[in-house]
């Protein structure tokens, strides 16, 4: 299966205080593989990285999370940190875009604190999923299986615990999105060949 993820959209949704190498790491690898990133806020202008607890670098938004629609993208990136996550989930359109991706069957790829926002948008019910290890009560809680491993694929979702998972999380989302693609490439296909035979 090729990983060509050229023509793929992938938003990525974030606030202030957002895990910087949760953001670049899989930015970067994405956009290797062809895929085009679109950052998402609350906000217009930048928002702000943190490395731990230090402050890093801006980064620019191109979207709102009011004007997300999920039909313009193929899958969503939730990258990690305390503050960035703790905020976003208070976020109703952040949370019904997450809804919206999940019920289309899109790829969805949260890591670290991440988790938040899917339990906050009552997504995590009956889900096998990682993060980061103080979420644990949190996801069991809301009814979802918690598994400490670097990566957790489950149906569209892709998990994992922290920075240091990165490698294997970014080969996942980027497998997930390669597979979704292919799907819907062979979904296209078939509908011209239903189209074509009743013409």
């Amino acid at each position: 299966m090729t990983t060509s993820l050229n023509g793929m959209r992938i938003a990525i949704l974030v606030t202030d205080g957002f895990e910087q190498i949760e953001l670049t790491s899989p930015k970067e690898a994405l956009e290797k593989e062809g895929a085009t990133t679109v950052i998402a806020s609350e906000k217009a202008g930048q928002v702000q990285g943190f490395h731990h607890d230090k402050k890093a670098d801006h980064f620019l938004v191109d979207q709102l999370f009011d004007d997300l629609d999920a039909n313009d993208f193929d899958a969503i990136l939730l990258p990690g940190g305390v503050m960035n996550s703790d905020n976003i989930r208070m976020h109703e359109s952040a949370r019904k875009f997450a809804q919206t991706m999940s019920e289309k069957k899109k790829p969805l790829a949260v890591i670290c604190h991440g988790a938040w926002l899917l339990v906050s948008a009552g997504l995590v019910m009956n889900r096998t999923m990682t993060s980061w290890p103080s979420l644990q009560d949190d996801i069991r809680n809301a009814g979802g299986r918690w598994q400490d491993r670097e990566v957790v694929t489950d149906d569209n979702w892709i998990s994992s615990r922290k920075p240091d998972d990165l490698p294997a999380f970014n080969n996942a989302f980027i497998a997930a999105i390669a597979d979704y693609k292919q799907r819907s490439v062979a979904g296209t296909e078939d509908e011209n060949a239903v189209g074509l035979a009743a013409g």
